[in-house]
């Protein structure tokens, strides 16, 4: 049997463990090193599992992982993410639509401490949706808001989407962290503009709020000044090259730790909380790695890089119309396979062929997280969409689906705004890092 045929193989075999309910880590894990002893031996197979274990659980860089999700669940715990939700709500709930646009604000910023769809949207959703239905917003932008909102969770850094792509492809974390600063601004615009657009064409779903005085948009801005505090300081201290990325995620999660004991909350109940949800993700992170780190080897030893390579350029088509097809694909697949999964099986396929095609990595991993995000809203997998409806009992599951559309376009309005100038992912890290 050819390397190739092997290869193929090993895809099924890791499609059919994952659809077993085995998770992805330890399907990536038996799938490669299956693979490894087929192709070389058992041998070389273990040193394959052992070496890349150690190193993955052993990479300095890594430690923004932990850190950047401690800082998350004690500023959840200090209840900054309500703070913010308030400041955006006193400033934005007098306009029609005015709590659904405070909600992706909301999660704009919060995004910028969590790193975590998930976290993002289940955080925001539970403080957002009985405000916006109290005061007679519809199903559909209440919940497409908050699953929507919570998908900047991995585009605005600190993310964990782009910690992965920075390991599996040997990209800087810095660089990718600054690549999505503005995309992801750009990308929270967009969302206001959606619902801008769908309170404009029914203005039922979306009603004018109470109006805030000035001494109470003051007062909310002052409350706020803690989650603002912590973004400037870890996000304008990498840009400033004050702090790296690891030592920013240090000082993020130290920061939090001094919000959460200056408003009472430091109690060991809740510090153990934190601790214990920073450990379950990190683990599942770091599993997810060390599974791709063994797959990663098989997929290069089958050859199978250079066959899809070879295949694009047999095919002549442009590099961006190449590119596009790549998007395409991730955007189909990303409806039947969870984003962070999807990103760590195929990209020892796709990154060889998007580099080979002369595209810049660091813009393709900003165009590869926003693609993913989309994911997390398509049916049918959509899981944002999944855990908004256990905040929003109320709402049909097709009701939340419908309600993403909207900004699953604008998703792909960005994506489009991204391919059309390349230089809006790559001003800061240019001007802030020398180009490699």
């Amino acid at each position: 049997m050819s390397a190739a045929a092997v290869g193929v193989l090993g895809f099924l075999g890791l499609f059919a463990l994952m659809g077993l309910g085995v998770p992805v880590g330890v399907a990536m894990l038996i799938a490669g090193l299956a693979g490894l002893v087929a192709l070389t031996d058992p041998i070389s197979a273990a040193y394959t599992l052992s070496g890349q274990a150690f190193a993955t659980a052993s990479h300095y860089e890594l430690t923004v992982l932990p850190l950047f999700i401690l800082m998350g669940n004690l500023a959840s715990a200090a209840g900054l993410s309500k703070d913010l939700y308030d400041a955006a709500y006193r400033w934005l709930g007098g306009r029609k639509g005015g709590l659904a646009g405070a909600t992706i604000v909301g999660c704009a910023g919060f995004a910028a401490l969590s790193g975590s769809s998930i976290a993002s949207a289940v955080t925001m959703g539970r403080v957002a949706y009985p405000n916006m239905r109290r005061y007679g917003y519809g199903q559909r932008l209440s919940t497409g808001a908050i699953a929507a909102g919570g998908t900047l969770g991995i585009l605005i850094p600190p993310s964990t989407g782009f910690v992965l792509y920075a390991i599996l492809t040997e990209q800087s974390i810095g660089r990718l962290f600054m690549a999505g600063v503005l995309p992801g601004l750009l990308l929270t615009a967009l969302f206001l503009v959606t619902i801008a657009v769908v309170v404009r064409l029914r203005p039922e779903e979306g009603p004018s709020g109470p109006a805030s005085t000035w001494g109470e948009r003051l007062a909310s801005l002052g409350r706020a000044t803690g989650i603002v505090g912590i973004i400037l300081v870890t996000i304008g201290g990498i840009y400033t090259g004050v702090f790296t990325p690891v030592e920013a995620s240090g000082v993020g999660a130290f920061l939090a730790a001094i919000m959460l004991t200056i408003r009472g909350g430091l109690t060991p109940g809740t510090i153990a909380a934190c601790l214990l949800d920073t450990l379950r993700t990190t683990g599942m992170c770091f599993l997810i790695l060390i599974g791709a780190n063994v797959f990663a080897p098989f997929v290069a030893l089958s050859g199978l890089p250079g066959i899809v390579a070879n295949g694009f350029v047999s095919a002549e088509l442009g590099p961006y119309t190449a590119i596009l097809i790549i998007v395409a694909l991730y955007a189909v697949l990303g409806m039947v396979i969870e984003g962070l999964s999807l990103m760590v099986i195929t990209l020892p396929i796709t990154f060889p062929v998007v580099v080979g095609l002369g595209f810049d990595p660091i813009w393709f991993g900003v165009i590869m997280v926003i693609v993913l995000e989309m994911g997390l809203i398509s049916p049918p997998v959509g899981v944002n969409c999944f855990v908004v409806s256990t905040i929003a009992q109320d709402a049909k599951l097709e009701t939340i689906f419908a309600g993403v559309m909207p900004f699953w376009g604008a998703m792909l309005v960005c994506i489009a705004l991204l391919v059309l100038f390349p230089e809006i992912a790559l001003t800061l890290p240019n001007a802030m890092f020398a180009t490699p």
